[in-house]
């Protein structure tokens, strides 16, 4: 069993697909540990703002399981398989730790690189996992962001949405 970090997020009706993963999440997965919901803008492409956020669970699945399982739940979601992912989309979720693995063959990115690179990833995830370290800097969640967060993105705090 390990506990996964993913990130999820949404630019097209974005609080029915937020509310539809953490739904599919929590049906496969069980209990979730949700971060709060942050509005950014689009990155690397003109599109209306995301809603992120970061969940937390522990899953059974090996990882090149779990990313399958993922990719299902995007599908179900209106994401097609090899969509565009420099453009709008209904559904995003990226896969971001698995436990403490280091890993970065066959298309798999943990943890994922862009974590100390936008807010729209490392502000929830310091939200849900302060304490817990970086597998390769070894600095926790909560200090990268005490020490990026004036660097980065601008993010907006949703608070009219409640997933637990």
């Amino acid at each position: 069993m390990a506990r996964v970090a993913v990130g999820v997020g949404s630019n097209l009706d974005r609080e029915m697909n937020i509310r539809a993963a953490v739904t599919a999440l929590r049906s496969r997965f069980g209990p979730l540990l949700c971060s709060p919901i942050y509005e950014s803008a689009a990155h690397g492409f003109e599109g209306p703002p995301f809603y992120n956020l970061v969940i937390v669970f522990n899953s059974p699945l090996d990882i090149e399981m779990l990313y399958k399982e993922i990719r299902t739940i995007e599908a179900l979601q209106g994401r097609g398989i090899g969509a565009d992912r420099r453009g709008s989309r209904s559904l995003d979720i990226d896969l971001l730790l698995y436990g403490q693995s280091i890993r970065y063959s066959e298309g798999i990115d943990i943890p994922r690189r862009e974590i100390p690179n936008h807010s729209y990833i490392l502000k929830p995830l310091a939200d849900v996992l302060p304490l817990v370290n970086h597998p390769i800097c070894s600095e926790t969640f909560g200090d990268m962001w005490n020490r990026l967060n004036a660097s980065l993105e601008q993010l907006i705090l949703i608070e009219h949405i409640k997933l637990n």
